[in-house]
């Protein structure tokens, strides 16, 4: 894996749990928006709409970068509109990046898988 590709992954990594995180948050707001005074939704609809933004642009950068396959492509993409998706999308991004160091880290060694 090249250094962009790498660095693709770690930014769809870094923003997915932040984007999940304001998913759940402003779902707790449009909650308490309708059952209380209390209306955060404005500032919060903001804040995960930016987020979103971010995850789909790199998500598309990503999927360029890496080459994945569209049923891959469409599982990081439904997990972004998930509540709790990008949990999963982030430990599922780490688990490749660090598969990606032991392969490389194996090939630099000479080790070949049997």
């Amino acid at each position: 894996m090249d250094i962009k590709t790498a660095t693709a992954l770690r930014r769809l990594r870094l923003v997915s749990a932040p984007e999940a995180v304001s998913f759940i948050l402003l779902l707790i707001c449009s909650v308490l928006k309708r059952t209380t005074d209390f209306n955060a939704v404005p500032v919060m609809g903001s804040i995960h709409g930016v987020l979103f933004v971010l995850y789909v642009a790199f998500w598309a950068d990503a999927w360029n970068r890496a080459k994945w396959s569209l049923r891959t492509a469409a599982l990081y993409f439904v997990l972004s509109v998930l509540p709790t998706g990008g949990f999963f999308a982030e430990r599922k991004l780490k688990r490749e990046a660090e598969d990606a160091v032991i392969a490389s880290r194996a090939r630099r060694e000479g080790i070949v898988n049997a």
